[in-house]
């Protein structure tokens, strides 16, 4: 478990200690506690940590009119959240008009939003409300799900990754692009690089698909080839676990990494890189991500490890080996705040275990959560939005990464 200082008196630990003492010291004690609480109030800053959330085209039509941007971006604030993560790239997509892939691909947009530019009208709103805004290319490599939105592949076959037996990698339903092909990094660079470029925006963020790339694919022509070259004629190994194969094809991705993110900052200084990858090791073993390795490289501002469990138990489990000290990289090189999965599908998180996962994330001085995903806070009549902002979010914060926002 890792060792962080326990910054508060979490209120679930209160009630254990208020009943081993007598009903006349638990009122002096309130008295006290009270007094203390509000001159403390009084005269400390907002609490500094990522409130933050995904926002998604996918079971949700926030995006779909600016009237519901405008909506849900004011009832972040009213909850005090600080950060808002909207999806730009999905099912092969951009979510704003992109000069990029209307090159490459004769459209610019998802079809579903004709003219709008829904990216821009969110910067608008959010930025009023003094929410920072990150955008977050979700489906990274993988341009299309199922058998749905294949224009991609079904234009550039050059371009799909294969796994051992000639077939385009598909894991979990995914589709994937082959992430160590000069063309399709090219691609994805230009894609992000439109939106440092173009966008008001605080933040630019890939996830578990970007960089990323399933550890069963690397047998394309091309990447056969190129492992060649760095192994005297030798291809890739069958064994996917291959520990030379998993090291060298990780290498990849991070080079990946650090050029983008180098890239990013060239054109807006200051600019946050985050990423959302799955937890580690497993995101290593998997999906070649070792993101560690950026982290100790200098590109990576903000990590939100995906910590997608189902009880208490299990969430405590994966955290701990998310800890800085777990990973080998300094506690001051970036900041690590973990993801929280609310809803999905129709699962809502319980509140005995909301509460538990924020209480956890405290206590082992974890700055915050991003919450995976918005209409997870709207389903119930509000519930969670309602309990969050009566506990744990009761008041603003102040997101503790240097933005236009910080004070």
């Amino acid at each position: 478990m890792p060792q962080y200082p326990d910054r508060s008196l979490p209120p679930t630990l209160l009630a254990p200690v208020m009943m081993i003492v007598s009903s006349r010291a638990v009122a002096a004690f309130a008295i006290v506690a009270c007094v203390f609480h509000f001159s403390c109030r009084d005269s400390q800053d907002p609490p500094r940590e990522v409130r933050g959330v995904w926002l998604t085209n996918v079971d949700s039509h926030v995006l779909e009119s600016r009237e519901g941007i405008s909506e849900a971006m004011q009832f972040l604030a009213d909850h005090h959240f600080n950060a808002v993560f909207p999806v730009v790239w999905n099912k092969g997509y951009p979510l704003y008009p992109s000069a990029v892939m209307d090159s490459a691909f004769g459209v610019q947009i998802d079809p579903l939003y004709g003219t709008r530019d829904p990216l821009a009208e969110l910067i608008a709103e959010a930025h009023a409300r003094e929410l920072v805004v990150i955008p977050w290319f979700e489906f990274g490599f993988s341009p299309s799900h199922d058998k749905s939105s294949r224009h991609i592949l079904d234009r550039r076959p050059e371009w799909a990754a294969r796994d051992q037996d000639g077939n385009i990698l598909t894991k979990n339903g995914f589709h994937w692009m082959n992430a160590y092909h000069p063309d399709v990094q090219q691609f994805m660079r230009a894609l992000v690089l439109e939106v440092v470029r173009n966008y008001d925006i605080d933040g630019i963020q890939g996830d578990d698909r970007l960089p990323a790339q399933p550890v069963e694919g690397g047998y394309s022509q091309y990447t056969t080839q190129l492992y060649k070259q760095d192994h005297a004629g030798t291809p890739p190994p069958r064994a996917v676990h291959d520990a030379e194969w998993i090291r060298w094809r990780a290498r990849h991705l991070s080079h990946f990494a650090r050029s983008l993110a180098n890239d990013a900052r060239s054109i807006k200084p200051g600019i946050i890189i985050s990423w959302a990858p799955s937890v580690f090791p497993w995101s290593r073993e998997e999906y070649l991500q070792d993101w560690p390795t950026w982290i100790n490289e200098g590109v990576a501002d903000l990590v939100i490890p995906q910590v997608y469990r189902y009880s208490i138990e299990e969430y405590r489990d994966a955290l701990a080996t998310q800890a800085p000290e777990s990973l080998g990289v300094r506690s001051d090189a970036c900041l690590i705040v973990p993801g929280v999965l609310l809803n999905l599908a129709d699962y809502v998180m319980p509140e005995p275990f909301l509460d538990a996962t924020l209480e956890l994330n405290r206590r082992w001085g974890y700055r915050g959560e991003v919450f995976f995903f918005y209409e997870g806070l709207r389903k119930d009549n509000d519930r969670v939005a309602r309990f969050l902002v009566s506990t744990y979010y009761s008041e603003q914060a102040i997101l503790p990464l240097a933005t236009r926002f910080s004070r």
